[in-house]
């Protein structure tokens, strides 16, 4: 939690944008597992943290642009609640420390919402808080996912994307935890030793340094398979272990790094190929980020690496920009380069990815591979995003390519038969924009190349 200044000046600055109407901002409520009282992990709203800056449950902030007037609506804990989960300070108390001073029960949030000004609400994700605006406006909840402010999104939006001082040393502090996370995995890569527990052993360092993993651990074999949730393996020497992981710090910020580690620390000939290739589309393209430059023209860019990499080993052929043109190399990347991190790893990609990552200057492709490119907008200092070139072989995909004879001029699909047991090799750093290039968020680098991963792992 930052000092209430901070929380004060988001505000003003969220009502000069908006300029007018009721603002809406509604807190996450409880979510069960199984049943009512056996609940999830509470995590509240990206948005309204930002803003409000509490994290307990069932809460809502109203801002009058027109009256200037703000409101914290909650309710007090009962005595049923003090005994099972103990005590907190009164709202209104709480409320003082982020600078609200009106505090109201929940349930007088209809009276405020009955004034004839237009309200602002952002595309809820929760259905508590579907069904919660469905009854303050008497619609149905379909018309509440497409009636939400594209003006107080797009205002949101704009100020989060930008990273404060102080953001940058909670995205740091989840670096640290991320680093450490990926450090663990890299030793503990060994035959005979199952993804299950790698998996479980990293995901509790994330809890014990801050709150949970800043998403659901990839740790798999099979890298292939990009968002690969499966620890049932058991690690053989030969095989490559990918690890896509992050921590999530105790003021809700994200890292997000993957690194692809050869079991046992012995990467073959082959492996080392297709790592090296992965490695420069990563280098080149952190040295590519800088102001001014659009997120697009750098994921256009490691996708000339893959393709000009495989081409050096006989596995793609022709023209370079035809093949880029064609969409070529999406084969063995079929996923966009990166995407805005901050307080969710894929920053704000509730209030919607496109609106996050395009704007009126720079639209989504819809070519194969270049669609799937959360982030393309030109680049600003503050900005936080990810890195994270890849190459799968992923044998349905190329099957399907060649019977239907895609890209046939730039793809040696014969030889890609050696590839099919392959898997899937991905390097995934964290960036930070700065006034005339990019940094590493978190300084310390993890092991990259093949030979300080080897290191690390028989270290």
């Amino acid at each position: 939690m930052f000092n209430k200044e901070i929380y004060i000046e988001r505000r003003e600055e969220l009502k000069k944008s908006v300029k007018s109407g009721l603002l809406l901002l509604l807190g996450n409520g409880e979510a069960s597992v199984n049943y009512a009282d056996n609940a999830y992990a509470f995590r509240q709203d990206s948005s309204f943290i930002y803003y409000v800056g509490l994290d307990t449950p069932n809460l809502a902030y109203i801002l009058d642009i027109e009256n200037d007037k703000e409101y914290l609506l909650g309710d007090e804990l009962t005595i049923d609640d003090i005994i099972w989960m103990g005590n907190l300070p009164s709202l209104k108390d709480r409320a003082a420390k982020v600078g609200i001073e009106t505090v109201l029960p929940f349930s007088q949030l209809s009276k405020l919402i009955t004034t004839p000004q237009k309200l602002h609400y952002l595309k809820p994700y929760r259905y508590r808080n579907i069904l919660i605006l469905s009854e303050l406006l008497g619609e149905k909840p379909d018309a509440i996912a497409t009636g939400f402010s594209v003006e107080l999104t797009k205002a949101i939006i704009k100020m989060r994307l930008i990273k404060s001082p102080e953001e940058l040393i909670e995205l740091e502090d989840a670096g640290e935890t991320g680093y450490a996370m990926h450090i663990v995995a890299m030793k503990m890569c060994q035959p005979g030793v199952s993804e299950r527990e790698i998996a479980g052993m990293i995901e509790g360092l994330a809890i014990s340094k801050g709150t949970r993993v800043s998403f659901p651990t990839i740790l798999s074999m099979n890298g292939q398979t990009l968002h690969n949730h499966d620890h049932s393996g058991i690690l053989e020497p030969g095989r490559l272990m990918l690890c896509d992981a992050g921590a999530e710090n105790v003021n809700y910020y994200a890292s997000d790094f993957t690194r692809t580690t050869a079991v046992g620390g012995e990467y073959s000939q082959k492996q080392k190929d297709i790592h090296n290739i992965v490695a420069k589309a990563l280098n080149d393209s952190i040295a590519l980020a800088k102001p001014r430059i659009t997120y697009k023209s750098v994921h256009r860019n490691a996708y000339k690496v893959v393709f000009e990499g495989l081409r050096d080993l006989g596995l793609t052929k022709g023209d370079t920009e035809e093949a880029l043109n064609a969409g070529a190399p999406a084969l063995f990347m079929p996923h966009g380069l990166g995407h805005a991190m901050g307080l969710d790893v894929h920053d704000m990609e509730n209030l919607g990815e496109t609106l996050v990552g395009y704007d009126d200057e720079i639209q989504r492709d819809t070519l194969f591979g270049y669609k799937s490119l959360r982030f393309g907008k030109r680049l600003e200092p503050g900005h936080v995003l990810t890195v994270e070139p890849g190459i799968y072989f992923v044998p349905q995909l190329i099957d399907k390519w060649k019977a239907e004879k895609i890209n046939t001029e730039f793809i040696n699909f014969d030889k890609l038969k050696d590839y099919y047991d392959f898997g899937g090799i991905r390097l995934e750093d964290d960036i930070l924009i700065t006034e005339n290039g990019c940094r590493l968020v978190y300084e310390k680098r993890l092991p990259v190349t093949t030979e300080e991963i080897e290191k690390a792992v028989k270290s």
